[in-house]
């Protein structure tokens, strides 16, 4: 049994297999899945997620392109490699900052969309083409 359960949202706007494709990137960066792991099989998907078991194997070859999963005939698809960091793992510094955060800012009253818009907009400025990512105080002083 795998450690990963994909969960498809037909309203998003992002198809099914791309989905499967940034979930399990999103689970090779956070540790949960790691070399030598296998993924659900394309029936179990199709049966928890309703989705055709085409549009899983779709995503399985893409992630096999990039060189994060192998299949393996007749035993299944697994990691080949991980995307995870020590500095984003369940226990690091960072994330508990980030949760932190995330505590403040549903008491201040933001609803999951409002935090999710401000951060892909602060992400995208940090992370913008050309940006080193700068310090704190450069920051703050680029705001004014």
């Amino acid at each position: 049994m795998s450690a990963l359960e994909f969960r498809i949202d037909r309203r998003s706007g992002v198809a099914a297999y791309q989905q499967i494709v940034l979930q399990t990137k999103q689970a090779l960066r956070l540790g949960v899945l790691m070399p030598g792991d296998r993924l659900p099989t394309a029936k179990e998907v199709a049966e928890t997620c309703a989705v055709n078991p085409n549009t899983t194997l779709k995503a399985y070859r893409e992630l096999e392109r990039e060189g994060l999963v192998e299949p393996r005939p007749g035993l299944g698809t697994f990691v080949r490699r991980s995307l995870a960091r020590p500095q984003a793992g369940a226990d690091s510094p960072l994330r508990e900052e980030l949760d932190g955060w995330m505590v403040r800012a549903r008491e201040a009253g933001l609803e999951q969309e409002d935090v999710a818009a401000l951060f892909a907009s602060v992400l995208e400025q940090r992370y913008a083409a050309g940006n080193t990512g700068g310090s704190e105080s450069e920051a703050r002083s680029s705001n004014r």
